[in-house]
């Protein structure tokens, strides 16, 4: 499809008009929500266009992805009226497509979608749901799509995504504990980002197991596998799994 509308252009809006439009020709419409960011895509790419309102978005475009918040899913949505033949992506977390549809009273084709940050990049697979020709295309150009066959499993997928900045929380953590101990702050978030850096290219090897990929990084009795047993020990990780059970339940 040529002919992309996004409602709510925030972070992952910005992010995949990036992805679609670095190189390609796609055009793309843009609700004027956000309308800092909006302007700032459609003066860099010619093919972007910001609407009116919304309505305009759907009516120009063959697939709409809705990336509106949350909490600003009634104001945004109410009374946009939208064609059997458009396709749907809910890319919003916790709104499940029932209660979309309920929205929008269409009958369009509705696809849950966990697109990331990264598909500025092409970078990013993306978890969607139910699987779509039209949709599954979309992510594959933006880094790979991972269709599930049931929304629990997606659930599951969408719980993950939650523990990413707890990934950066963990490095600033040890950028704090190294200024404790008389590093400069700069020097030691500069080590950490260039450690951790090298330890995200190796996840690019898909050869080797997680599992493997940490014990590769081992020596018996050594530094890693001292931090990885007497501080992630089994209590950490359960209380890791408990967290993830938690936020499951709420998303489902």
């Amino acid at each position: 499809m040529k002919r992309i509308g996004i409602i709510g252009v925030g972070e992952i809006g910005r992010a995949m008009v990036t992805g679609l439009c670095d190189g390609d020709r796609t055009e793309v419409f843009l609700s004027p929500r956000g309308a800092r960011t909006a302007a700032e895509l459609a003066g860099r790419y010619e093919t972007v266009q910001v609407c009116a309102d919304n309505q305009e978005v759907v009516d120009r475009s063959e697939l709409v992805i809705i990336a509106v918040r949350r909490e600003d899913r009634h104001q945004a949505l109410a009374g946009l009226r939208v064609a059997g033949d458009k396709v749907l992506v809910n890319v919003m977390a916790g709104v499940d497509n029932d209660e979309l549809r309920r929205i929008l009273a269409t009958e369009a084709p509705l696809v849950r979608a966990i697109p990331l940050p990264a598909v500025r990049e092409r970078r990013s697979v993306t978890v969607t749901w139910p699987s779509h020709p039209a949709v599954n295309s979309l992510f594959e150009r933006l880094g790979g799509v991972l269709p599930v066959a049931h929304e629990t499993a997606f659930n599951v997928f969408s719980a993950l995504t939650g523990t990413l900045t707890t990934h950066y929380a963990y490095l600033a953590t040890l950028t704090m504990w190294a200024a404790g101990h008389g590093i400069a702050s700069d020097d030691a978030d500069r080590y950490l980002r260039s450690l951790f850096q090298g330890v995200g290219r190796t996840l690019g090897d898909e050869s080797r197991s997680l599992q493997q990929l940490a014990g590769d990084h081992e020596t018996p009795k050594g530094n890693n596998e001292r931090i990885r047993t007497t501080w992630f020990d089994p209590a950490n990780s359960e209380a890791l799994k408990n967290a993830l059970d938690g936020l499951l339940a709420d998303l489902t």
